[in-house]
């Protein structure tokens, strides 16, 4: 059985599913959600295993898409449609998600490097300004 380092998109949000986070919440020493959007254009659910950080109780996401010249699609979706439904291990939480801007982007991006440092390896390697999504309950 492949370890949970190992774990990645679909299988990742299965394995996580089915355990409720016992497995794939854990994931190569940061902690993962399941970000679940609308689909901007089908309209349909889509799920995305995300390193994520809390802020207070909030919870705080990435749109780094590895330093991809475009956003990811999630984020994407998320600007059509912000609510959102995030799986955070076994509870399921009714979300609505905001990018932060200015300094509290800068503070929430620094504790973001803290525990997935390559992010700042993937600024450098867009243009874009890289999205710091804060997801609240609703």
């Amino acid at each position: 059985m492949a370890g949970d380092d190992d774990l990645f998109g679909a299988e990742h949000v299965r394995v996580y599913r089915e355990t409720r986070g016992e497995r794939g919440y854990h994931w190569r020493g940061t902690t993962i959600l399941l970000l679940s959007t609308t689909g901007r254009s089908s309209g349909q659910e889509r799920t995305t295993p995300l390193i994520h950080r809390t802020d207070g109780d909030r919870w705080v996401i990435v749109a780094s898409k590895g330093g991809a010249p475009e956003h990811p699609g999630w984020f994407q979706n998320l600007q059509a449609h912000p609510e959102a439904k995030i799986e955070v291990r076994g509870e399921a939480v009714p979300a609505r998600a905001s990018v932060a801007e200015g300094e509290e982007r800068e503070r929430l991006w620094s504790l973001m490097a803290e525990v997935w440092p390559a992010y700042d390896d993937y600024q450098a390697k867009t243009d874009r300004k890289i999205p710091v999504v804060v997801l609240e309950r609703r």
